[in-house]
């Protein structure tokens, strides 16, 4: 037991001088719901006091949120009350003008009667023999010590609320309620207590007294409808949440029903008795630092239906202490013992230490006070649950088994029947599905079935199943005019070469008689050419720089000549000017079709970059060349072309040699085995002036991101990310399949398909995204059902059965990666949702449901019933 809840044990066992039982206690209550009751009952059943108001003085320390702050700080809360005339707080037709800062005190006899009417107007019965408090109604109600100082001078009281007196939780909650805001407060005494205080002598103090702390009167309230949890009474009637009412906490352990017309049967049966409904599991947790993460996750997982029916009963029997992957037990009594706090009636919001030092003993990673993922807290917690309640102590060994041509359903209830065999709880029971996983190598065609249990299922965002790429398409028309254009396409990101050229291809109306060569450029060099269409996407890096070709397919057996353009550039080295040759634009590549010397070379080349021509007649003449052979060593010890021409040289791959200069009229050499030739041009920076080199010289990046600029959101739906979980796909180059009819690992392709569904199905939207270099959060906005999520059209085999869910919880995440804020969204009856932020608990409207902050969905399977 924590501390706060020993102070408040020990509060309540302190005695009062004037107060010796219970009927004599004074009881602290919000006005309006004592005059409720005043009101409505006849003079002979009710007691009809006439209350006397005391207003709070303005007061000289901090208002608003910094007296809170002030308050907490500091060891004492004062006030001060001096006594009004009612009068003044009588509207015209004679009633009490109520408000939210309007308390009222009462004895023990007037509460009972207040309660009881409240009780009868709910449940429409007269009847009030027998009447007395429930143990629900006493729940709500804590004490609060109060040191008052009374002046009969000035007809005013001092009111002190310490530390000391008070638990630290109890304390803070008083700061709250008398200090939230400036409005004047006011107190109404229907008890007489203050009254009679000012009545007897001995307890008044001089105002010129310097020892009033000797002379204090020390009363206990007893505090009743002012808790966190019950904020919801302050709400107007048409928001408050519609809950069934009964004498049980429970909720409908059965699967939530559907009638016939869409409409919900009532599911979720939640109250205390006659007192009021609709605190019960509206409570808080308090964040211990950056655990708002484990706050979000429990807030889902206790609000679980089976799962609060199961751990408000007697749990512990199923404890398996002697599971060596269980946790002695230690997580499900931490969980269970936190679920029953948050369920308990009137709870405050709870501080969940206990829990987390058990969780960080078994799960150091998540120990400390760094923000962490509430999905993967999730995903060991359900798996720490169903170790330590595994009702399987002696797990027998069953070998997995494939499907040798058997009959799906055979093979499907063999490994369930296994898994069961090994893994019994209540988790399995409720959160457990099974999927079908199909392999199919390559090369021999093998395939392999197998069929896994699931406790929840990961969902890829659009974002993350498909991948943007930029490349230019390098195109010449009929009269030789090339063409560079960018092309934008979407392409699997886990998928193949083929993709890519069969998305660009539908991108650039590529012809049936046209076929594309891909090439990677880096620093105006081919570094090399993109052909087998079985290569992976991810062998392709945002940053590279991409270049296809486009052919004809008639010329596909002509040699290809890749021309490498050259100018000369001055370079300073050590202050001394030196000539370097450095390459630009995008490399010219071209099939040699009737090319026989090296003017139909040069003819070739200068075809390619007549759309960059500035002035033909002029390019003409440059044009050009000496006719003489000569041997040339590297790059750096190369004369100069000629001012008005360009040179040809044969080269490697790179164009850092030049082995022999191309002359124009002689026959080129080439071997007839020969399908790649290299040629490196030399450009003078007269025939440089004669073209707009720059329309050449810049290439996209395959994906550039902007941190900058702000990208539109994407929208998907529920059903496509579930589509494109189910997609076939290749595995990845780090995640090869041991094929055992290859005896090879192979990069096989894999399929999944849903086959059996849990009564509470668990979906996770991947929302992060980790790589190498960077980390990365996706905005994607997931449009889900609420209410109607069909799944029955994705099951792998026909049974005839209606697979239909509803939500009723949602983990949150607002903010970036490696921080952020996690709150939960709660269904709690009716269309009534909660937003769980922390301690703070509030309704949200359900349209607010969805947003792109949604991460982890939670649904319980419903059943169509007929209202026949």
């Amino acid at each position: 037991m924590d501390s706060a809840s020993e102070d408040c044990s020990d509060n309540s066992q302190r005695p009062d001088p004037h107060n010796n039982n219970n009927d004599q206690q004074v009881y602290f209550v919000p006005l309006r719901w004592w005059k409720d009751a005043q009101d409505s009952m006849p003079a002979a059943d009710f007691d009809k006091t006439i209350g006397i108001v005391y207003a709070s003085l303005p007061s000289s320390s901090y208002a608003g949120p910094m007296k809170i702050i002030n308050n907490i700080f500091n060891s004492d809360l004062v006030l001060n009350f001096r006594g009004e005339d009612d009068s003044q707080h009588i509207s015209e037709n004679g009633e009490v003008g109520v408000s939210g800062r309007d308390f009222a005190l009462v004895s023990g006899d007037m509460w009972l009667q207040a309660l009881k009417w409240h009780s009868d107007s709910k449940n429409a019965t007269k009847d009030d023999k027998g009447f007395s408090a429930t143990d629900s109604d006493m729940g709500d109600v804590y004490p609060l010590q109060l040191r008052l100082s009374i002046q009969t001078e000035t007809s005013s009281f001092a009111v002190r609320i310490s530390k000391k007196d008070n638990a630290t939780e109890l304390f803070k909650r008083a700061c709250k309620m008398f200090s939230v805001d400036s409005e004047m407060l006011r107190i109404w005494d229907f008890s007489g207590q203050i009254t009679f205080y000012f009545m007897n002598g001995e307890y008044q103090v001089p105002i010129d007294s310097q020892r009033q702390s000797d002379q204090e009167i020390l009363l206990e309230l007893q505090v009743y409808g002012l808790s966190d949890s019950m904020r919801c009474r302050d709400m107007k009637k048409d928001e408050m949440p519609n809950f069934s009412s009964s004498a049980s906490l429970k909720m409908n352990g059965t699967a939530d029903s559907m009638n016939s017309d869409g409409s919900h049967a009532n599911s979720l049966t939640i109250s205390s008795g006659p007192g009021e409904a609709g605190s019960l599991g509206l409570t808080g947790l308090q964040n211990l630092g950056n655990t708002c993460f484990m706050n979000s996750a429990l807030q889902c997982l206790t609000h679980t239906p089976k799962l609060v029916d199961y751990f408000l009963e007697d749990y512990g029997r199923e404890i398996n202490h002697d599971n060596p992957l269980g946790m002695n037990g230690e997580i499900a009594l931490a969980f269970g013992d936190l679920l029953r706090k948050l369920w308990a009636p009137g709870a405050s919001p709870v501080p969940p230490r206990t829990f987390k030092s058990k969780l960080a003993r078994f799960a150091p990673q998540f120990s400390g006070f760094n923000q962490h993922d509430s999905q993967e807290l999730l995903a060991f917690l359900l798996d720490g649950l169903h170790e330590d309640l595994n009702r399987v102590k002696c797990k027998p060994y069953a070998e997995a088994k494939d499907g040798d041509d058997r009959p799906d359903e055979e093979v499907a209830d063999e490994y369930w029947h296994n898994h069961l065999a090994r893994n019994d709880s209540v988790i399995v029971d409720v959160c457990q599905g099974q999927y079908k996983s199909t392999l199919v190598c390559p090369v021999c065609r093998k395939v392999s079935v197998t069929f896994d249990p699931f406790m929840y299922l990961s969902l890829p965002l659009p974002s993350t199943t498909m991948r943007t790429m930029t490349l230019t398409v390098v195109s010449s028309n009929c009269d030789g005019k090339s063409q560079l254009l960018p092309y934008t396409i979407s392409v699997p990101k886990n998928g193949r070469f083929e993709d890519l050229t069969r998305a660009l291809g539908t991108a650039c109306s590529l012809g049936a008689d046209e076929t594309l060569l891909v090439a990677e450029v880096y620093n105006n060099c081919i570094i090399r050419f993109l052909e087998d269409p079985s290569d992976s996407l991810s062998l392709i890096r945002d940053a590279d720089k991409l270049v296809a070709y486009r052919f004809m397919k008639d010329n596909g057996d002509a040699p290809l000549v890749v021309f490498i353009n050259q100018r000369m550039e001055e370079q300073y080295i050590h202050g001394k000017a030196a000539p370097n040759w450095k390459a630009f634009g995008i490399p010219v590549v071209a099939r040699l079709c009737n090319t026989i010397n090296g003017s139909d070379l040069c003819n070739l080349y200068l075809k390619w970059f007549r759309s960059f021509q500035i002035s033909i007649e002029e390019a003409l003449e440059n044009c050009l060349v000496p006719e003489k052979t000569e041997e040339v060593a590297e790059v750096q010890g190369v004369s100069t072309p000629s001012d008005e021409g360009m040179e040809f040289y044969m080269t490697d791959e790179k164009g850092t040699v030049k082995n022999s200069k191309i002359l124009m009229n002689e026959p080129l050499a080439i071997n007839e085995e020969l399908k790649l030739l290299h040629v490196l041009v030399c450009w003078s920076e007269k025939q440089i002036k004669n073209y707009d080199t720059q329309l050449c010289s810049s290439l996209p990046e395959v994906f550039k991101s902007s941190f900058l600029a702000k990208r539109p959101q994407e929208s998907a739906s529920l059903y496509k990310c579930l589509e494109a979980f189910l997609q076939e796909e290749p595995l990845g180059p780090d995640d090869m399949w041991y094929c055992p009819g290859c005896k090879e690992h192979r990069q096989a392709s894999k399929k999944l398909d849903l086959w059996r569904l849990p009564e509470i199905l668990v979906i996770h939207l991947k929302r992060f995204q980790y790589s190498r270099y960077m980390k990365n959060k996706l905005e994607t906005y997931v449009d889900f059902p609420v209410d109607n999520l069909d799944l029955s059209a994705y099951i792998a085999h026909a049974d005839d059965k209606s697979y239909k869910y509803t939500l009723y919880a949602v983990s949150n995440h607002y903010g970036s990666m490696g921080g952020g804020h996690y709150t939960a969204f709660v269904h709690h009856g009716g269309d009534q949702w909660y937003d769980f932020d922390d301690s703070r608990v509030y309704p949200i409207s359900k349209e607010k449901i969805k947003s792109s902050a949604a991460y982890v969905l939670f649904y319980r399977r419903v059943f169509e019933v007929s209202t026949e």
